[in-house]
């Protein structure tokens, strides 16, 4: 990594991703595909991109991101914190807009385990008087 290179982890649900930002043109690759390609769905593209959205620097710096784990929603959750947490270390004086936007704070959110006697996490198998 040269001296320019910031890196930022991200977590969501089960899924972790590196983000390393060097100074450039505005390329992003996810895992070495397009970001569009890789995420699939608009709405994903769209999270992914709100942190440099809100700093106004979509176009400064080429992202290269490595995630695994989870599926694609997590990953995306993953990145969006990654970023975040990159273009902190690049720029201070990004942090108030970024913690009033809730971009550092980790979603902790998992899926709740299914209980015994139960068809699932919360809901109860019909109940029967006769």
């Amino acid at each position: 990594m040269n001296k320019e290179t910031y890196q930022g982890t991200g977590r969501r649900k089960s899924s972790i991703a590196r983000v390393f930002l060097n100074p450039g043109k505005g390329s992003f690759l996810i895992n070495g595909e397009e970001y569009k390609k890789y995420l699939c769905r608009e709405s994903l593209a769209i999270l992914v991109n709100q942190p440099l959205n809100t700093v106004g620097c979509t176009d400064e710096y080429d992202i290269i991101v490595n995630v695994k784990g989870g599926g694609l929603t997590g990953q995306a959750g993953a990145v969006r914190l990654g970023i975040s947490r990159a273009l902190l270390q690049a720029n201070k004086n990004h942090r108030s807009l970024l913690k009033t936007a809730g971009y550092l704070t980790r979603d902790s959110r998992r899926v709740e385990r299914k209980k015994y006697g139960q068809p699932g996490a919360r809901k109860k198998f019909q109940f029967s008087k006769r």
